[in-house]
């Protein structure tokens, strides 16, 4: 088996990769993080994966992604993606398939259909010599805990993973590296439908910014928080009837400044201006040396509380501490004590200020009062699958024991390839 594994976690908003290798004088591995995205600019210009870090106008940028809920449904789409950041000769991650293993993560309880799809491209099209796909909760216990929760190494005999992602919200019990899959949950809603959330109240309240993805995505890192209490900070936000105005809570309403891609390639927050200040009303239409900028209040919290009350906006989904209560209903009661002492939070949206804490406190008044309750954020939530997948990719003993060689693929067939992986 070769020395070098690609390891690759394909996340709906990014791809996680890096080249890893087994050899002692081996440097650190280094994770690059990649758009998992084919971008067409309004100049008509297509910008694949990494490509769109050379991209100065992302105005009316129109994105296609391989990914949706959770799952790779488009392989033309990440192929492409694929060719170009792993199979160019220029590319930074550039390897020969022929001559390097491929450790790629997996969603969990992912459709058979979908599966034999990824093998087939593996082993067919790309031909790596060798390859396994592993459980993005399984490579979670292969990182280091927080530690908050604990300095053991890993992997983690027990844990459970909270996967924040773009397209979907996962809830996996962690038991010696293996996921009790009876008791994994989903919620349906992300990152990404905050993001199409704060789009649709910006828009109604301003203007038009449904078409723009990108600078609404900035928008909500930006600015965006979970509330404490989210009564309290409707209150901080709310000026007041029009007869007794008051002035609202400068730590709660701020201004955010759009970017024009001429002189500002980003926007960025800043405290509310006075009313003097030259701002449009009206996207587009500033003019020379103007800014556009708008008010947020509420439009900065609101949007995160669809993933702890659903129910509010219509879905009729439980919220994420429920949810929580629900998958340890399906394990268990004697390990309930130590998935609920070592809850991780990993994927883009658990670094929402507020998140962390938000988690704990609600899902500590729904747990058993005799046991503890122990919220962390992974070190690096983004790549936490990724860095698990270096940590069993750099050690030949665990590496060699889960691949499958190419030939064992041609031989046994795709049904058998699935078995063992």
């Amino acid at each position: 088996l070769p020395s070098r594994t690609l390891v690759v976690d394909p996340g709906a908003y990014t791809i996680k990769a890096g080249l890893v290798s087994t050899d002692s004088d081996a440097p650190t591995p280094e994770c690059s993080v990649i758009p998992n995205c084919i971008a067409r600019a309004r100049t008509k210009h297509t910008y694949v994966g990494s490509a769109l870090s050379e991209c100065t106008d992302f105005g009316e940028m129109q994105f296609k992604r391989p990914v949706e809920r959770g799952y790779i449904v488009n392989w033309d789409l990440e192929r492409a993606i694929f060719e170009h950041e792993f199979f160019e000769p220029k590319a930074k991650l550039y390897c020969d398939p022929s001559e390097t293993a491929l450790l790629l993560s997996d969603p969990p309880n992912a459709p058979t259909a979908l599966q034999s799809n990824a093998d087939q491209i593996i082993f067919e099209e790309f031909s790596f010599t060798a390859a396994t796909r592993l459980n993005n909760a399984s490579l979670s216990a292969f990182t280091p805990l927080p530690l908050s929760l604990s300095t053991s190494p890993p992997p983690t005999e027990i844990l459970l993973l909270i996967d924040a992602g773009h397209s979907s919200t996962t809830i996996t019990p962690v038991l010696r590296g293996s996921p009790i899959h009876p008791a994994i949950r989903r919620l349906t809603f992300g990152g990404k439908h905050l993001t199409n959330a704060l789009a649709e109240s910006i828009s109604l309240r301003h203007f038009s910014l449904i078409d723009e993805p990108h600078i609404v995505s900035q928008i909500k890192h930006d600015t965006s928080f979970v509330s404490a209490s989210f009564s309290s900070d409707l209150d901080r936000a709310w000026p007041g009837p029009r007869s007794a105005r008051r002035p609202v809570d400068p730590d709660v309403a701020v201004e955010y400044v759009l970017p024009d891609y001429t002189s500002l390639h980003r926007g960025y927050m800043r405290s509310r201006q006075p009313r003097s200040t030259t701002t449009t009303t009206a996207a587009g239409t500033r003019g020379e040396g103007e800014e556009e900028s708008f008010p947020l209040a509420n439009e900065r919290f609101c949007p995160p509380e669809l993933l702890f009350s659903p129910l509010d906006v219509g879905l009729h989904e439980s919220g994420l501490p429920a949810t929580v209560m629900q998958s340890l209903a399906a394990v268990p009661r004697a390990l309930w004590g130590g998935l609920l002492a070592n809850i991780v939070l990993v994927g883009g949206t658990s670094l929402l200020p507020g998140f962390e804490e938000r988690v704990e406190r609600e899902v500590r008044a729904l747990a058993p009062a005799e046991l503890v309750v122990r919220v962390a954020r992974a070190e690096s939530p983004i790549e936490a699958s990724w860095r698990g997948g270096a940590g069993v990719a750099g050690r030949r003993e665990w590496r060699d024991r889960v691949l499958v060689t190419r030939q064992q693929y041609e031989e046994y067939g795709e049904g058998w390839v699935r078995r063992e992986f």
